[in-house]
């Protein structure tokens, strides 16, 4: 059962693939949701046994690489981390899968699209079940080709294929660092199996290593290097450029990656190493400023934008900065609740999304959009309820994680916990009034497309509203329901070994205990940036426009991201098209191919020109020649045996 549950998916990919060679889409459709429904309910089941009733499993499969003295065994682990990703990964990707039969309806490669979103969840359940680094590395990179397929999968589209190469590239920069993260791993523990890891990284706190002609702190230097991977995979401040052009790809792409599988993966990762960034104090620091300030980034976007699915993708960046800053106070637990709790009211809102622009013909402007929500009243309600939930509202799922979150931070009485509190509490805010400027300007006031597109518009059909109502249930109930679990009084019983903390990193204890005041301010910020953005937007609609003149340097600068594409544009990309035009012409054209192949050809024709010239035709010519060649020939024999 428990490799069903990794494998089904595979199966899946497999055969809606060969199906995809006959246009055979309602097939391929049946396939890969049934392997996915499947692989749901085994992950139910394995979820019951492993996390609740206790009971970790190791399963080998094969062994995988054996070299020298190296050795890399193919096995799938099963304990409370990787039970919690199972029903994250195969809860949001089997509504994605039914999703896309409606939302795809109308595309000639079904087969083909449902092929990559299975291969791209066997890659995230092979990420989640490793049980060493080279593993859990195959599933990384599995996932970084199959988002590459998927955003990209309207490949006529140039900015599909321009932004997938874009998140191939940005990614490849972080997976450098993880790459040299797992070496540094087999040069300190001489293994790179997590059990043999964790078994030895206390042992390993004072070690040190060579690096950049420096001996440094080994488990710092691995613990950054690593983080550098996650940075890559889960859009941290940096390396978060991929994130907004990858809502180039169809929207059920946009829900799969941005809830519950990619970008979690560098959390993920994060919190199974804890064993080992326990004993690297300034790894977890960093890992905590990284994480505050791409939340305040990110959010600070996001209220400046009008693309419905590029104001929901800055909001996942930002939630994960939150997650980030809480594995660096050490809050694992937390970090992983809310990893939970957003992946259900992110794919909610991500569908939601995709519901308005299928009812509106694929318009995404929020300029375009208004006066909408009587014609899809499901999509309405859906929309409202992952709104309240990523707003962290009281009672629904983003309240219990992420305001444990700021506890925690605040809890660790630290200089970059602290920050991150802060920080938190400023990006709760701004996500409570982005997220009502989004609902506003997309379902109220008065309609702007034009009358065409409005005749239109029309509820969803239940395969695509079904899935939302699966994942309002858990936007609503998952952080009730799990609290007690994940961060509560069981909470040491439910992630067992999982899950390490050292006794002097308190936060998560001290987090139920800090002052009231500590746990109102993020539910009076959110209902702040509730009330300021319907009087903005509803009320005063005149305001917004007259701040963006007033602040116009601060707004251009929101808007345009930081500028960091365009400082990377200037820094990398131009210089770096600049040497390959020079390589291009210089050393392949006129060094390699001017003496190579080109050159060599070029004299051959010279030469046969030349010889082509001798051919007159004319007989006294050829007489003229052959007497000059005697005379040629006479001279030589004389000079030679002349005094013979």
């Amino acid at each position: 059962m428990y490799a069903s549950i990794v494998f089904l998916p595979l199966f899946g990919a497999i055969i809606a693939g060969i199906l995809s060679l006959g246009n055979r889409d309602r097939a391929a459709e049946l396939v890969t949701v049934t392997g996915l429904l499947l692989s749901l309910l085994f992950s139910i089941i394995a979820f019951a046994k492993v996390a609740i009733g206790g009971q970790p499993i190791i399963i080998d499969i094969a062994r995988w690489i054996v070299s020298g003295d190296f050795e890399a065994m193919w096995r799938l682990r099963f304990d409370t981390l990787t039970a919690v990703m199972l029903i994250v990964v195969t809860g949001v990707s089997s509504m994605v899968h039914i999703y896309s039969i409606g939302y795809m309806s109308h595309d000639n490669a079904r087969a083909r699209f449902m092929a990559y979103l299975s291969l791209f969840t066997f890659a995230m359940l092979m990420l989640v079940t490793a049980d060493n680094l080279v593993q859990l590395f195959f599933g990384w990179e599995g996932v970084g080709v199959a988002s590459y397929l998927l955003i990209g999968f309207w490949y006529k589209k140039e900015s599909a294929h321009t932004a997938a190469m874009k998140a191939f590239v940005v990614n490849r920069v972080g997976d450098f660092g993880f790459a040299l993260g797992i070496l540094a791993v087999y040069q300190i523990f001489g293994s790179v199996q997590f059990d043999d890891i964790f078994a030895n990284a206390a042992a390993m706190r004072y070690t040190e290593i060579g690096f950049l002609g420096q001996a440094m702190p080994a488990l710092e230097v691995a613990g950054i290097l690593l983080f550098i991977g996650a940075m890559g995979k889960s859009a941290q401040l940096g390396l978060h450029t991929w994130l907004p052009d990858a809502m180039e790809g169809p929207t059920p792409v946009s829900a799969l990656i941005h809830a519950a599988t990619m970008v979690t993966a560098g959390v993920f990762m994060v919190c199974r190493l804890s064993p080992m960034l326990e004993y690297a104090p300034l790894s977890l620091d960093i890992i905590t400023v990284v994480g505050a300030l791409t939340a305040i980034f990110a959010a600070t976007v996001g209220f400046t934008q009008f693309d419905i699915k590029r104001v929901i993708a800055y909001s996942t960046c930002s939630q994960l900065g939150y997650m980030f800053f809480a594995a660096g106070v050490s809050a694992y637990p937390a970090a992983m609740f809310h990893l939970t709790t957003h992946a259900f009211f992110k794919a909610l809102l991500f569908l939601g999304a995709g519901s308005v622009i299928h009812a509106m013909s694929d318009e995404q402007d929020l300029r375009n959009m208004g006066g909408i929500w009587r014609k899809i009243p499901v999509t309405y309600v859906m929309m409202w309820v992952g709104s309240l939930a990523l707003a962290g509202f009281p009672f629904f799922a983003g309240f219990y994680s992420k305001d444990m979150i700021l506890e925690a931070a605040f809890a660790a009485h630290t200089p970059v916990g602290n920050m991150a509190f802060w920080l938190g509490c400023l990006a709760a805010f701004l996500t409570a009034f982005y997220s009502w400027r989004l609902l506003i300007m997309a379902f109220h006031g008065k309609p702007r497309a034009s009358e065409e597109v409005m005749s239109h518009i029309h509820e969803s059909p239940l395969v695509m509203t079904v899935p939302l109502f699966v994942l309002a249930v858990g936007a609503i109930f998952s952080g009730w329901l799990g609290y007690e679990l994940f961060v509560g009084h069981d909470m040491a019983a439910f992630w067992g070994d999982s899950i390490f903390i050292l006794p002097e990193h308190h936060a998560m204890e001290h987090a139920h205990h800090v002052p009231t005041w500590v746990k109102l301010l993020p539910v009076g910020l959110a209902t702040s940036g509730v009330v300021i953005a319907v009087l903005c937007y509803a009320v005063w609609t005149g305001v917004p426009a007259a701040m963006a003149r007033t602040f116009s340097p601060i707004h251009k600068f929101f808007f345009n991201k930081w500028y960091f594409d365009e400082l990377y544009d200037i820094l990398f990309v131009r210089p770096a098209v600049r040497f390959g035009a020079f390589l291009w012409q210089r050393g392949d054209r006129d060094v390699i191919d001017g003496f190579g192949p080109d050159g060599m050809s070029a004299m051959v024709v010279r030469v046969s020109a030349f010889a082509a010239r001798l051919q007159s035709g004319f007989v006294f010519h050829y007489a003229f020649a052959m007497l000059i060649g005697v005379v040629v020939l006479v001279t030589w024999y004389y000079l030679r045996f002349g005094g013979l």
